[in-house]
């Protein structure tokens, strides 16, 4: 090495942040394996680089001891002495050993070690870097098509966008320009790798924030978001200012700002709907646009049961049941939606139960007390039918009759039970 390099040092460290003393260090670490590797030493070395000259020697380092057992790493007292006479028992020894031809072997090791730290570096800046951008909005350019996987390129780095974070239906060309949710950023061997996605509820979120200022000054909230990437989202919102609507401002001057994110996301139809606290009201307004008559909560069961105009079914249920699955999830309630008729009918079904109410428990006793007597019946019978008779025709026409006594009580044992079961139905 040479001046010239121990100043190159100096420079790295000016622009790319690595300290010169840990570069230095690197290189003392790395030429201790080279000098090893290429020398056959077994030595205990330490290496030294002069900061200012560049200059490289490599130092044996031995303690001393009263008899020598291993040569690499010992050195009897009276050798040590003759080197310098203050030696005593357990100090340590360093003899120059640098070879003649050391200083090329230690230029290209160091070489070799200041590029890889600049990676290492430059890989750590690139890592905490995107590290910050994390749930944040990106913009990169589509690269290169890997597999299914599309490559992005972000300057210094690439980003991965797979298939499971692709909008289905979108295309995507190369050279092209999208906005992107960076998902997550973690380190592999190769560099830091950035996860993007283009179906994360995240994105719908970051791009209302660019599109209406109400979101970036504070005045208006983005509370909820329900999305299937592609083909519709609901979007909950309030405003922390009772002047300012919050729908309308998402939504903008004849719909400009909702149908700017719109375009952006391959045509996604967007609901935005207003946030409530009650959870009945903000029910109702997820199912947007389908009108709500009645919204009930079970909290226990964390079921909200809705009421619809009979011609507002399908719509609140929407195409495939998406309205309501999208409604559920914005929410986090289970949505139950019936018509208006359904419910109308239900009072006198309830009337109905509760005039057959007493007929229901006397049937169930009755039906209990039925089915004991058939059990005692039988007992009976299949005694009588064990008894003696004077003739055949007489042993005949009684275990008809048992039979026939049978058969009755058992048709009256199934009558009731039927009964029974129509009655819980209704119950």
């Amino acid at each position: 090495m040479n001046v010239e390099f121990i100043q190159a040092l100096d420079d790295i460290e000016k622009d790319k942040g690595i300290s010169k003393d840990v570069l230095l260090e690197a290189i003392e670490t790395a030429l201790v394996s080279a000098y090893k590797k290429d020398f056959g030493s077994k030595d205990n070395v330490r290496i030294e680089i002069s900061a200012e000259a560049g200059e490289v020697e490599v130092y044996s380092r031995k303690e001393v001891v009263e008899e020598v057992e291993n040569e690499n790493s010992e050195i009897s007292l009276t050798e040590a002495r003759n080197i310098d006479n203050k030696y005593e028992i357990g100090d340590i020894v360093e003899i120059e050993v640098t070879p003649a031809n050391f200083g090329r072997i230690a230029a290209q090791t160091a070489k070799q070690v200041v590029m890889q730290r600049i990676r290492e570096a430059e890989r750590d800046v690139i890592f905490d870097r995107y590290k910050e951008k994390e749930d944040e909005l990106i913009t990169g350019t589509i690269q290169r098509f890997h597999n299914d996987n599309i490559l992005i390129d972000m300057g210094k780095t690439e980003a991965l966008l797979p298939p499971s974070e692709q909008i289905a239906g979108e295309r995507y060309e190369i050279g092209e320009r999208i906005k992107l949710y960076v998902v997550e950023v973690s380190t592999t061997n190769k560099g830091p790798r950035i996860l993007v996605s283009r179906t994360h509820p995240g994105l719908l979120k970051r791009l209302f924030e660019i599109e209406v200022p109400e979101i970036f000054q504070g005045l208006v909230e983005i509370k909820a978001v329900a999305r299937e990437a592609g083909q519709r989202s609901k979007m909950a919102v309030s405003s922390s200012d009772s002047q300012v609507d919050p729908v309308g401002a998402c939504v903008g001057p004849k719909g400009m700002r909702v149908q700017a994110v719109v375009e952006q996301l391959n045509n996604e139809k967007i609901d935005i709907v207003k946030w409530d606290e009650d959870p009945e009201e903000f029910v109702a307004n997820a199912l947007n646009p389908a009108e709500v008559v009645n919204v009930k909560i079970n909290k226990s069961d964390k079921i909200a049961r809705v009421v619809v105009p009979d011609f507002q079914l399908s719509l609140a249920i929407g195409k495939e049941g998406q309205n309501a699955r999208l409604a559920a999830k914005l929410t986090g309630w289970k949505v139950d939606i019936k018509k208006e008729s359904e419910i109308e009918e239900e009072p006198e079904n309830i009337e109905e139960i509760k005039e057959n109410a007493s007929e229901l428990a006397e049937s169930l006793d009755e039906f209990e007390e039925n089915e004991a007597e058939l059990a005692n019946t039988k007992t009976a019978v299949e005694e009588a039918n064990k008894s003696d008779f004077e003739d055949e025709d007489e042993e005949k026409t009684v275990k008809k009759a048992n039979d026939n006594l049978i058969d009755n009580m058992a048709d009256e044992v199934e009558e009731l039970e039927n009964e029974t079961e129509e009655a819980e139905k209704l119950d």
